[in-house]
């Protein structure tokens, strides 16, 4: 029987592609929805969501089948999320990155392993929602914030 690690693994790397997709749900649960029973079609869904501007009710953020939400505590409307795939959750280990601000949201991925055929074991991926600012530079959350620690994946 084929085991995760070798459906996923070329030679020496543990997950050579890393699927993603971002998106802004404009703060609506149609968009989300939509977004989220587009991946049911496909024959691979992403491994991870990067969400901005999420839609939320009482604080509380959208779950959907397949996928483990990483948000930030319900103190405030958040403006970044993340999900990742249940399968990947359940094989690497994955822990949320708080920010000071609700405008950024990053989680830590860990293997054992080698992965995408690099010498690293661990990735972060960050989710940003910048705002624009009247004030430079212009922008929520300054670029040294945000790249602040690396190697790095982030969209915007």
């Amino acid at each position: 029987m084929e085991s995760f690690f070798t459906r996923y693994t070329d030679s020496n790397a543990l997950f050579p592609s890393f699927p993603i997709v971002q998106h802004n749900c404009l703060g609506s649960w149609d968009v989300f929805l939509s977004l989220f029973h587009s991946f049911t079609m496909l024959p691979h869904p992403p491994w991870l969501v990067a969400i901005q501007d999420p839609p939320s009710r009482r604080l509380v953020l959208p779950t959907f089948p397949g996928f483990v939400s990483f948000t930030p505590p319900p103190a405030i409307r958040p403006q970044a999320a993340l999900y990742v795939s249940r399968t990947l959750n359940q094989h690497l280990s994955c822990s949320t990155v708080f920010h000071e601000s609700s405008e950024m949201l990053s989680v830590d991925i860990f293997s054992s392993e080698r992965l995408f055929g690099s010498t690293h074991r661990s990735l972060r991926v960050t989710s940003v929602y910048l705002l624009r600012t009247n004030r430079p530079p212009c922008r929520s959350i300054p670029s040294e914030l945000i790249f602040l620690f690396l190697p790095t994946l982030t969209w915007f």
